[in-house]
């Protein structure tokens, strides 16, 4: 939807690809959406919920075997974005590098994008 042609609109580590292959396998699900929605002290968090049925409103990106589905409203705000997955001494879990953001929290839970006409001026430009 705001993607540019043969390029994923977001790309998976090695360790985000074992994660989501294990969760899938685990529980026999199609994959994870992820998304955005209001909230945190940024004014937005990410959100990733198993996936049983496919929407075809997403935009589905397949790694070496991990599946991920994009929510139609959160497309614009993750393009160009990498998915890792991080395991510490003291928690585990998914962790974004994402171009769009402007700013985060302290604790690093919440986000704030750039503006929507930024965004769109960026994919522009990178379509030539």
């Amino acid at each position: 939807m705001f993607g540019i042609p043969g390029k994923q609109a977001v790309t998976l580590t090695p360790a985000a690809v074992t994660q989501i292959t294990k969760l899938m396998e685990r529980d026999g699900r199609h994959g994870l959406r992820i998304g955005v929605k209001k909230g945190g002290c940024a004014g937005m968090e990410y959100t990733m919920d198993y996936v049983d049925t496919l929407d075809p409103n997403d935009e589905v990106v397949e790694q070496d075997g991990a599946r991920v589905m994009i929510a139609p409203m959160a497309q614009m705000f993750l393009f160009g974005t990498e998915i890792d997955y991080q395991t510490s001494l003291l928690e585990s879990g998914f962790h974004f590098r994402n171009p769009n953001v402007a700013d985060a929290c302290g604790c690093g839970e919440s986000i704030k994008f750039k503006d929507v006409e930024e965004l769109q001026a960026e994919q522009e430009q990178a379509r030539g």
